[in-house]
C-alpha cells in the first residue's frame, strides 16, 4: 500500500462549463478547501470567473466545445448524432483540440480523477481513457443514454444542492453514489438590516426582488412591469438579465438595474423574490428565508422546471410556469408565496460546511479508488 502522502500528490482534473456562474463558483469552492497538497487543473474556456485560487490550482484554457470558431467543416454538420451523445460535431478543430488538451494531460499527469461540471461527453472521454471521474449532477430529464452512460460510468455523482431535493427518478444506484451538498459554491447572506444599511433601503420599505441568472437571456422585462403597477406601494428592483420588450412600460417603482457584483445584498434585503431556478440562484434565494415565487426559464433537458418542480414539493417556493401576464395574476402568485411561506424549510436546503463537506468527501472516494487509507483527524486538518 503506498504512502498517503505520496498519493495525495496526485492531481485532481476539473473541467468546467464557462456558460452561467454556478459551475465556476462551486470549483472554486471545491478547490479552495482541498487539501494543499493535492494539485489541481481546470479545464475550461473560461480563466477570469473562478476568482482567487490558492497556488495548489492551475486553470488551463482550451477552446469550448459548444460554440464555433468559424473553421469547421459544414459538410459533415448533417452526419447523424448517436444517442449517446448530446453536442459532439464532426469536423470542428476547436473540439479536437480541447479533447487532445485533456487525454494528453490524463497521459501526462496520472489523476487520482476527472470532476466534470458539466460534460457527459467529458466524463465518457475520462472513463475511456482508464480515469476516474465524478459526474457533477443536475435537475432535469437526463435519463438519455448520453447522461446515463456518465452516470453509470462514474466513480461518484457529486449534487450540489441539498438531498430533499433528489429527483423521484434517481434509483438505487445513483443515489448511493450521490454526495449532496445544499449551498456549495454559495456565499453567506448578510443580515436583512445590514443589506438594508448597505444599500441605502428603509426598514419600512416593501421591496420586491426579480433575479434572473446568468446562464440563458434572461426574462422578459414586461411583466415586471404590470407586477410594479399591480402593487405600488412596493418597490421593485430586478437583477440579472431582462430583455427589453418594446411593449414595455414601467411605472417609477420599479428599476431594473442589471448584472451587479453584490447580489447577496439584494437577495439578503428582499422581502419578496421572484426567481429563475438555476441552483446558484435557488441556492441563494432559500438561505434568505422569504416568500419565493420561482420561474423557471429554459434550459436544456428541462433542468429549471425539474429543480422548481423539487422545491415545490418540498413546499420551499411557489411553482409558476411562467410570468404572471395580468394584474389578477400577479395577486394570486404573490398570496400563494405568502400563505404557503415556510423560512424552515427554505433554509434547511443549506449545508453548514458544503465546500468543506465536499472535499472530504472527494479525498475518501480517492483514498478507495486507489486503495489507499481513508481521512485520519490529522489528514483531516488539511482539508480548509
Amino acid at each position: 500500500m503506498k504512502d498517503f502522502a505520496t498519493t495525495s500528490m496526485r492531481p485532481i482534473g476539473y473541467f468546467v462549463h464557462h456558460q452561467g456562474r454556478g459551475h465556476a463558483q462551486r470549483c472554486a469552492a471545491i478547490v479552495r478547501a482541498l487539501p494543499r497538497s493535492r494539485p489541481v487543473t481546470i479545464f475550461c474556456a473560461r480563466g477570469d470567473i473562478f476568482g482567487p485560487l490558492p497556488d495548489h490550482v492551475e486553470v488551463r484554457r482550451i477552446p469550448s466545445l459548444f460554440e464555433p470558431s468559424g473553421a469547421e467543416q459544414s459538410g459533415m454538420a448533417a452526419l447523424p448524432t448517436p444517442d449517446t451523445l448530446h453536442c459532439a460535431p464532426v469536423g470542428w478543430p476547436s473540439v479536437r483540440e480541447a479533447m487532445s488538451t485533456l487525454a494528453e494531460w490524463f497521459g501526462a499527469a496520472d489523476p487520482a480523477l476527472l470532476i466534470s461540471d458539466v460534460s457527459a461527453e467529458v466524463a465518457q472521454l475520462a472513463r475511456l481513457c482508464s480515469v476516474p471521474h465524478v459526474c457533477v449532477m443536475q435537475h432535469g430529464d437526463r435519463s438519455d443514454p448520453g447522461h446515463m452512460s456518465a452516470y453509470r460510468g462514474a466513480s461518484g455523482l457529486l449534487a450540489p444542492f441539498a438531498e430533499a431535493l433528489a429527483q423521484p427518478d434517481w434509483d438505487g444506484e445513483m443515489r448511493r453514489k450521490m454526495h449532496f451538498a445544499g449551498g456549495l459554491g454559495v456565499s453567506a447572506l448578510p443580515s436583512r438590516d445590514a443589506a438594508r444599511a448597505a444599500l441605502g433601503i428603509a426598514a419600512d420599505t416593501h421591496l420586491a426582488l426579480c433575479l434572473s441568472g446568468g446562464g440563458g437571456s434572461g426574462f422578459a422585462q414586461a411583466p415586471f412591469g404590470v407586477a410594479a403597477r399591480t402593487f405600488p406601494e412596493m418597490e421593485w428592483v430586478t437583477i440579472g438579465r431582462i430583455e427589453r420588450n418594446w411593449h414595455a412600460t414601467d411605472p417609477g417603482n420599479i428599476r431594473h438595474l442589471g448584472w451587479v457584483d453584490n447580489a447577496e445584498m439584494w437577495i439578503a434585503a428582499a422581502d419578496l423574490i421572484v426567481s429563475s431556478a438555476g441552483n446558484s440562484t435557488c441556492a441563494q434565494v432559500a438561505a434568505s428565508g422569504v416568500p419565493w415565487v420561482v420561474v423557471p426559464e429554459w434550459r436544456y433537458f428541462d433542468e429549471q422546471v425539474e429543480k422548481a418542480r423539487a422545491l415545490s414539493r418540498l413546499g420551499a417556493a411557489h411553482h409558476l410556469a411562467h410570468l404572471p401576464s395580468s394584474a389578477q395574476a400577479w395577486r394570486r402568485a404573490v398570496a400563494e408565496a405568502t400563505e404557503a411561506h415556510d423560512t424552515t424549510v427554505q433554509r434547511a436546503l443549506i449545508d453548514p460546511a458544503p465546500a468543506r463537506e465536499t472535499a472530504r468527501w472527494i479525498e475518501n472516494l480517492i483514498a478507495r479508488l486507489w486503495e489507499e487509507p481513508a481521512l485520519t483527524t490529522d489528514t483531516e486538518r488539511t482539508i480548509a
